[in-house]
């Protein structure tokens, strides 16, 4: 690939920018289909937007309005006139449904001195609702305004969706205009020339823009999601500038050695364009065990992840060859003196680096047995670690005016914010029998004591469907509201609606939701890490015909993730530290995150892993024995190591500034996973392991021998790389210039 890329460089490059261009184009006039209701959640809460969405029931965005009193009382004629002009104030708008005044529906507190007012947002879909809210929200604030003795303040799915949206679109923003800056920074100090560093970041933008635009082409077979977006941006970016850093550092190493521009280019292309291509095609098996989950977000960002890693391979394999080719060494142009003498002095051999390899390489035992203690003590919490589906309290950062709203609505109403929906389905949903049922239903729901009214039943004739709206007592997220759904689903319904002949009866909800996306998120957890574990062994083991290779990086793996969700839980879910990155401890680790960062740090990981031991295994193969080659392997990957660490963990990070919890978590756990992964695991665990085992590095049993070669077999042309024929002991001492 890198061969004819050089030789028809203007094919390849004017080729790939056609294709970005025409890509995107087609993406976006063709728009995203996005995951539906029904797709979005397993169990139950799948199976009623099924039947509402074959019904063309629509369920719309509920709100209320809270008006609150110190002083007076909701007997009180100046209360009820507050409550009703918010009453006109909404409907004024003309923006949403009839308003359910609390004196009708009792929706009045114990103390008497709080009310709210139940109205739906106008809006087939949750994003014409989220349109709609704006003019809602300010016409109750028109009436704060009038009202200064009195609480008033909106809170329900449109106004906290609005939310959800402004932030998620201001922090796509915030992050991408943060990344990508940051990334070119540190790619300025890694080359020390304006051309080189920006190279790679040009090409994973246009790898990102066109993953976009195939995303959204194909969503019509596989419905994207907006965390997709998310994710792909977030990994798009890591990979693509990692995979054009080790490419061009070699050929840049290559060059700086004699040899000529073609000479270079092909060596670059044989050892870290080969490098790049296993490690893509790791990142992309890791990404399918997602796809068991059988969750569609997941599913969604998923086949995102994998398409734009797939086309930041492409990019790095043929675009940057063809790039090379026609820029010679004037990508050395735009030489920033201090930061090119500084890049020279430090070179892939620093001080610091031989200063941590030397007493590794001299006691590996010692080292690997401190290396894996730390490793251990930072994994320790997750023994303690709590997951749960983030509450939109825990959510929201501290201090939000929503999360206030929402707080001081469950302080003076108790129980869960959003009822239980029992979606019944019926043969005839007017039948006496039926109509029986359903008031049976409601009954038997309060008789329990874990529900409370007041419920709500709507009928829908001519679909022979109802609704019945039951809250529940607790938070909506703890033990007492899922024993109270419990209840409902394994008691209620089965001995009311569903004794009667031809009903279904499913319950869905908020509660319902995180319930159901926990028991599925549990059940997949075990097919997903056996189907990423044994795949990436499969392809190490192809990669490297070696046995201890594959174990070992299995292993080495599986200790970096473990570090990693010791960090979430203690920084996360106890508060250790928390406040560093501007959040609280909220006692849980969101539901998806684990499996998520197990996911793509299984793939991420490989990264270095393969760039590390193919260099080894390169020094290996022209006849240094394995511990002068894992010696010369380790200095000479340790600059583009960590050029690539300090980009991904930057690009994590800012992540971990974003408003969610849900992001912050996945951005700090992706952080410091690859922070671990690329000091501790690579600078100490993995040569102190490669040491003891010597020879045995390489070992592959006999009944092994039949798989099948794909690595690489000696540099093109009979040329040999800057390892190439000089004695070891020279290789060892060049460690420090090269």
């Amino acid at each position: 690939m890198g061969a004819w890329s050089a030789r028809h460089r203007k094919t390849a490059v004017f080729g790939w920018l056609l294709f970005v261009v025409i890509v995107s184009f087609l993406g976006g006039a063709h728009g995203s289909d996005k995951v539906t209701d029904a797709e979005s959640m397993p169990g139950q809460v799948a199976r009623a937007a099924k039947i509402l969405d074959d019904a063309g029931l629509k369920s719309p965005a509920g709100e209320t309005v809270l008006v609150q009193s110190s002083a007076l009382t909701v007997d009180d004629p100046a209360f009820r006139a507050a409550v009703d002009q918010v009453s006109a104030a909404v409907l004024a708008t003309g923006r949403t449904g009839e308003t359910h005044s609390p004196y009708d529906t009792g929706a009045l507190s114990a103390d008497r001195h709080s009310a709210l007012l139940q109205f739906t947002v106008n809006g087939e879909d949750r994003e014409a609702a989220v349109a709609n809210v704006p003019a809602v929200m300010d016409a109750v604030a028109g009436v704060q305004r009038q009202h200064a003795d009195f609480v008033i303040e909106e809170y329900g799915e449109a106004s906290a969706g609005k939310w959800f949206s402004d932030q998620f679109k201001d922090d796509f923003a915030r992050a991408e205009w943060t990344a990508v800056p940051l990334a070119l920074g540190i790619l300025l100090v890694a080359f020390g020339a304006v051309v080189a560093a920006v190279l790679p970041v040009v090409l994973a933008i246009t790898a990102f823009v066109a993953a976009s635009g195939l995303v959204a082409l194909s969503s019509g077979l596989l419905h994207t999601s907006d965390d997709a977006s998310s994710v792909m941006l977030l990994v798009g970016l890591a990979v693509g500038v990692d995979y054009c850093l080790f490419y061009l550092r070699r050929e840049r190493e290559e060059r700086a050695a004699g040899h000529d521009r073609a000479t270079a280019l092909r060596i670059a292309a044989a050892t870290s364009g080969r490098a790049v291509l296993v490690s893509g095609v790791t990142v992309v098996v890791a990404m399918a065990g997602m796809f068991l989950t059988g969750i569609a977000d997941f599913r969604a960002m998923s086949f995102a992840t994998i398409v734009v890693v797939v086309t930041a391979v492409l990019g790095s394999l043929t675009v940057l060859p063809a790039l090379l080719s026609m820029l010679g060494d004037r990508v050395e142009k735009g030489r920033l003196p201090f930061l090119h003498r500084l890049r020279r002095e430090a070179g892939s051999g620093s001080r610091f680096w031989n200063a941590v390899l030397t007493p590794v390489l001299r006691r590996p035992l010692a080292a690997a047995a401190l290396a894996t203690g730390v490793l251990l003590a930072i994994a320790a919490p997750l023994l303690t670690m709590h997951t749960a589906n983030l509450t939109f309290q825990q959510q929201l950062p501290k201090g939000n005016a929503l999360v206030a709203t929402s707080q001081r609505v469950e302080a003076a109403f108790p129980g869960s914010p959003s009822p239980a929906t029992v979606v019944v389905k019926a043969r005839d949903i007017t039948s006496p029998e039926m109509t029986a049922a359903l008031a049976e239903l409601q009954s038997r729901a309060l008789a329990t004591g874990r529900m409370h009214g007041p419920t709500e039943v709507t009928v829908h004739a001519e679909q022979n469907v109802a609704t019945v709206d039951i809250p529940l007592y607790g938070s909506g997220n703890d033990e007492t509201s899922a024993a109270a759904l419990k209840a409902l689903r394994e008691e209620v319904v089965p001995a009311t609606v569903g004794k009667v002949p031809g009903t279904e009866a499913p319950v869905t909800g908020s509660t319902a939701g995180s319930v159901d996306f926990n028991r599925q998120m549990s059940d997949s957890m075990l097919p997903v890490f056996g189907f990423v574990v044994v795949f990436a062994f499969l392809l190490m083991l192809l990669s490297f015909r070696s046995l201890s290779v594959a174990v070992t990086a299995v292993l080495l793996n599986l200790l970096s993730v473990g570090a990693a969700y010791g960090v979430l839980a203690l920084v996360f879910q106890h508060g250790v530290g928390a406040s560093l990155i501007g959040t609280a401890g909220v006692g849980a680790v969101e539901s998806w995150v684990p499996l998520f960062l197990f996911v793509i740090l299984f793939g991420l990981s490989m990264d270095y892993h393969v760039f590390v031991v193919s260099r080894i295994k390169e020094a290996r193969d022209r006849g240094m024995d394995t511990r002068a080659a894992v010696a010369h392997g380790i200095r000479s990957t340790a600059g583009v190591v960590t050029s690539a660490a300090v980009i991904m963990v930057g690009v994590f990070a800012v992540f971990g500034t974003l408003s969610m919890q849900s992001m912050k978590q996945m951005g700090v756990g992706l952080a410091v996973a690859v922070l671990i992964d690329a000091t501790i695991i690579r600078a100490v665990l993995l040569p102190a392991v490669m040491t003891l085992l010597g020879e045995r590095n390489w070992y592959l049993p006999r009944w092994l021998h039949w798989l099948p070669r794909i690595e690489a077999e000696g540099l093109p042309g009979g040329a040999e790389g800057t390892e190439g024929a000089a004695p070891d002991a020279r290789l060892l001492g060049a460690g420090a210039h090269r």
